[in-house]
């Protein structure tokens, strides 16, 4: 899902080049998917009370602002550097669990971070499709995507239904969904107007109406499905555990967008990507290490 979705959303942003747009659409997609799904009743409703009101329009916050700064880099720049700049996301993490949320993990689980972060400083420098608006939009979604996951684990674990009820790691997102969408609709509408329009017209010589809108739809979805399953891991979990996960897909993913969209790499920035993933291994290593020690000592 998360290879389709990135690579779909690049062809899509090469013909249409609004990318708060595209991102709010595919919110909408994404809406009516599980708005399907519970009139339906193939999944049971959510209910939410007032503080998992509260609770979810902040996670759809978060979930909007992290997409739409997604849809910004990928348009900006080369698919392979957005994700090279996103493979940061595990440094974010680690932050905002420790700043935000006062759950620090042992010092030298901190320290395997070093490498990936300089690993990821050392790829960027230099790189042939270095663009500031893909880096900052890239950072920026770093940092929501990371509030998402942690404000979304706190939820997850809410017990004695105080946030609501039928609220499962898909529900949650699901309704997460339908907020981010709510709030997209100002950002886009003030962010590109009605330029969209324009846009569209502008790309139906070379592609019909249904293509359009059928590659919409398609797009909307393996980003709603890819989502979905990354709640089901995060229900499971530490929030920086599944930010290292979201790293090694971007191994993938860097190497497929060179293949795809023919997108030159230098050396340096291969090097780079290589000491900045294999931090991420020494990261998740160290960590299984202090957990199982501190289980022994509990």
């Amino acid at each position: 899902f998360f290879f389709f979705s990135t690579v779909l959303n690049k062809k899509y942003l090469n013909v249409i080049s609004a990318p708060l747009t595209v991102g709010s659409l595919q919110f909408l997609v994404g809406s009516l998917y599980c708005l399907i799904l519970w009139s339906t009743k193939l999944r049971a409703a959510p209910i939410l009370t007032p503080a998992g009101k509260t609770a979810v329009n902040k996670v759809g916050f978060y979930h909007m602002a992290g997409q739409e700064l997604s849809m910004m880099s990928l348009n900006a720049g080369a698919v392979s550097f957005t994700h090279i700049v996103k493979a940061l996301e595990p440094f974010f993490s680690a932050m905002v669990s420790g700043f935000v949320f006062g759950k620090w993990m042992n010092p030298v689980v901190y320290a395997t971070l070093i490498p990936v972060v300089g690993g990821v400083a050392y790829a960027c420098l230099k790189e042939r499709a270095f663009s500031w608006l893909a880096f900052y939009t890239a950072m920026g979604s770093n940092l929501a995507f990371a509030l998402r996951a942690v404000v979304s684990k706190s939820a997850l674990d809410a017990s004695g239904g105080e946030l609501g009820e039928n609220l499962s790691s898909v529900n949650l997102f699901g309704i997460v969904t339908c907020y981010a969408f709510v709030q997209s609709i100002p950002l886009f509408l003030m962010g590109e107007g009605l330029s969209f329009i324009q846009l569209w017209k502008d790309a139906l010589p070379n592609s019909s109406t249904y293509e359009l809108v059928k590659g919409l739809v398609i797009s909307g979805l393996f980003h709603y499905l890819n989502n979905e399953v990354m709640y089901l891991a995060l229900s499971n979990v530490h929030p920086v555990t599944l930010a290292v996960g979201n790293t090694m897909k971007r191994v993938f993913i860097v190497v497929a967008s060179v293949v795809v969209f023919r997108t030159p790499i230098t050396v340096q920035a291969a090097i780079g990507s290589a000491v900045g993933l294999g931090g991420v291994l020494l990261y998740s290593l160290t960590k299984q290490y202090y957990e199982e020690l501190e289980k022994k000592q509990a």
